[in-house]
């Protein structure tokens, strides 16, 4: 569902279209990714970025921060909090660079693909799925 906005979506419109990006994806996949809390803020901060090797803020458009599902283990029942942050400008950015895609869709790309680390993949396996996935394969 597409939505138009007169002016630059807020962050709380932002977690709406997340919210709504999460709801559609497939019933397994959302059961898989289990406990996650999903974070949107205007920009990463500064200590993440530098932590990162990032000097432009618009380079970051999303964040996964916990222990992944590969890492944890039965004897470590408490592991901290999972987190995805989706980062609003420079997603809005984006959006506004490429045209070919919605910001519906780019949020959920963003998205899917801050789970997939939550899951334990690297950019590269998450890109390769991305790449089957466009040829059909």
């Amino acid at each position: 569902m597409s939505e138009t906005f007169g002016r630059a979506p807020s962050l709380d419109d932002f977690a709406r279209l997340a919210e709504r990006a999460f709801a559609a994806l497939p019933d397994a996949f959302r059961r898989m990714t289990g406990e996650v809390i999903f974070r949107v803020q205007d920009f990463a901060d500064p200590e993440v970025l530098e932590e990162l090797g990032i000097e432009d803020d618009f380079e970051l458009t999303g964040l996964y921060q916990g222990v992944d599902l590969t890492q944890r283990s039965v004897f470590d029942p408490s592991p901290q909090v999972s987190l995805v942050f989706l980062y609003r400008r420079p997603i809005l950015d984006e959006w506004a660079e490429n045209g070919e895609v919605t910001l519906e869709e780019l949020v959920t790309h963003v998205l899917v693909h801050e789970i997939g680390h939550h899951f334990g993949l690297s950019d590269a396996q998450i890109h390769a799925i991305e790449a089957a996935a466009e040829e059909g394969v």
